[in-house]
């Protein structure tokens, strides 16, 4: 049932409510009744309680009594505003909200520090987020995600809708293109207001280059975090401006297409505070695309020696014939992620070529055991602590010298039960008490939970 009653909530929002008989509750114990007062909840309790609720069941909490109203103006309440707008829940937003909303961030506008927009495929919950990023015009925000929680995105139109016929194709391009630039408009606002945002976290969305070269002329001094997925708008050189000029940038995620090798070379500037955190998506941008750029050596080695303990995170999400372009030489990556299937010619080449690793995940490999490859990978990776392996194969004795090589700095181990193939040398019943031996802790394979 919607509630829509905007002048009641109003009420809420603007004064304190006149003093009213005492809410009175009752729980039973021990076969007593015991009667108490909801208002002698102390300030904090509430606070936590009104941290869960939606916005218009915190305005309708707080007519309870004078107590709770109080709390519902509590400058720590509105510091993290978070939406998850999405079609059933949008259209109940739009009669409901809007006008709360607007007095909410005016009177707490000095409050709001982290502002969070989850929202799906529709206009209309697309709509609904551009309204309220206009909005917030006199807000100093410290951080702001903006994520898109359906594929596709509420800024992409399926092929088959546009080629339906030449009316809906125009009505589409139109709507998606006023979309666009509405968002782009209201994030702007976002940008030039907000003098102080340290944290950005953006995916899927029509976010482009000029609004990045807004975001830098504006929070150029206090940006120190960036994290950019699935921006087709964004190119290398957006990535680059905003490198250039926010010297003060520690952690950085972007797909793979948004890398470069100027980019890792203005990271490695004299100017620039040494760079903690790296995370690269590889991500197939285009069906059946096969051929990746290369990043040169040398600017791999300029980055690790501007900031040498940068962690360099890769996610993997390609088929086993996109990878030719990865690990032939050098990679300082600290943490690989494979979620498909990679080759043994792969994991060889990372034994190799990556010094530095610290974690290693395989979801996948084809029939053939990963005997050889572990065990490369643990001579040659000083560094290894954490490894996961599902779907793979990996023989009970390879798998005991690994773990043997490696020694007591594998603090993590994650092996599923139908990864390891029992040998001549050693069988399921025995693996446990050999890892255990060397990892200096007991350990047993992870096995998957029958239902």
């Amino acid at each position: 049932m919607k509630r829509n009653n905007l002048s009641v909530v109003n009420k809420f929002v603007q004064s304190s409510p006149t003093v009213k008989q005492p809410k009175l509750g009752f729980y039973s114990s021990l076969n007593q009744t015991v009667l108490f007062d909801w208002r002698s909840l102390p300030h904090h309790v509430v606070l936590r309680i009104f941290q869960y609720l939606p916005l218009i069941d915190r305005a309708r909490a707080s007519s309870v009594c004078r107590r709770w109203n109080e709390v519902f103006h509590i400058p720590d309440l509105w510091r993290k505003f978070e939406f998850e707008l999405n079609q059933p829940a949008t259209s109940y937003f739009k009669s409901t909200h809007p006008d709360l909303i607007q007095q909410i961030i005016k009177r707490h506008a000095a409050h709001l520090q982290y502002v969070s927009f989850k929202v799906d495929s529709s206009t209309e919950s697309a709509e609904a987020a551009c309204d309220i990023l206009s909005q917030l015009v006199n807000c100093s925000i410290q951080t702001l995600g903006l994520i898109s929680t359906a594929k596709p995105s509420f800024m992409h139109v399926s092929k088959k809708s546009l080629a339906e016929t030449v009316h809906s194709w125009y009505k589409v391009v139109w709507n998606l293109v006023f979309l666009q630039s509405h968002f782009v408009s209201a994030l702007t606002v976002v940008f030039v207001n907000s003098k102080s945002l340290s944290s950005i976290k953006i995916e899927d969305t029509p976010v482009d280059d000029p609004s990045l070269k807004i975001l830098v002329a504006n929070n150029s001094d206090t940006l120190k975090l960036l994290k950019m997925s699935s921006c087709p708008h964004v190119s290398s050189d957006g990535i680059l401006c905003v490198a250039d000029h926010c010297q003060g940038l520690r952690e950085l995620a972007l797909n793979y297409y948004m890398l470069s090798d100027e980019l890792l070379l203005a990271l490695s500037s004299e100017t620039h505070v040494n760079l903690e955190h790296l995370r690269i998506d590889v991500v197939s941008e285009n069906p059946g695309q096969i051929e990746f750029h290369s990043i040169k050596k040398q600017s791999w080695d300029a980055l690790i020696k501007h900031s040498p303990g940068v962690d360099v995170v890769m996610y993997f999400f390609l088929y086993e014939e996109e990878f030719e372009t990865f690990f032939k030489e050098d990679t300082p990556v600290t943490h690989l992620y494979f979620g498909r299937s990679v080759s043994k010619a792969i994991l060889g080449r990372i034994g190799l070529n990556c010094p530095r690793l610290i974690e290693l995940v395989v979801c996948a490999n084809g029939l053939q055991t990963l005997d050889d490859e572990l065990i490369c990978i643990a001579k040659h990776c000083k560094n290894l602590t954490a490894l996961g392996l599902s779907e793979c194969e990996v023989s009970c004795s390879a798998f005991i010298e690994f773990v043997r090589l490696c020694g007591r700095r594998l603090t993590q181990l994650s092996i599923m039960e139908e990864v390891l193939i029992p040998d001549d040398d050693c069988s399921l019943d025995e693996i446990h008490t050999e890892v255990s031996k060397y990892l200096g802790r007991i350990w047993f394979p992870d096995v998957m939970p029958i239902w």
